[in-house]
């Protein structure tokens, strides 16, 4: 293995890390602190309003959360790397069509930069070294 490889690896495990912080506490916290039903009603006047299903908003709510906790756990100890974000960027593009659908002009500072390090972990996938599935499928 040579130094670029090295680098590639230690920056897919950096952003694989980042990345996945982020996500465990953004899931934990709506799992568990402020809970679905909390998330639910803060967009149940705005999906009335446009006359979105409420199954459909409590649907969306728990897919994106045990989406982004549990997936969040897979990044970082690197089980599932080449499925976990193709998931993720699955569930970037249903929140990006929710908070779309209900206020179109969003403000993009917090999911703008997730969409960055899916993009670049999809791109360093092959470079995966650091993680359990490389104990587990070698």
């Amino acid at each position: 293995m040579n130094y670029t490889e090295i680098n590639f690896n230690i920056a897919e495990l950096f952003i694989r890390c980042f990345l996945g912080i982020l996500l465990v506490f953004q899931g934990y916290d709506k799992l568990f602190v402020v809970k679905i039903k909390n998330v639910v009603n803060a967009f149940h006047a705005e999906s009335v309003q446009k006359n979105v299903p409420n199954f459909l908003v409590v649907l969306v709510s728990y897919f994106s959360s045990i989406t982004e906790f549990f997936g969040g756990i897979f990044l970082i100890i690197g089980l599932f790397h080449n499925f976990v974000p193709i998931v993720l960027a699955a569930d970037l593009i249903i929140v990006g069509i929710a908070f779309s659908f209900i206020n179109p002009i969003w403000d993009l500072k917090h999911v703008f930069p997730r969409v960055i390090l899916v993009t670049a972990l999809m791109l360093l996938s092959n470079y995966f070294y650091f993680g359990i599935d490389t104990i587990i499928f070698k």
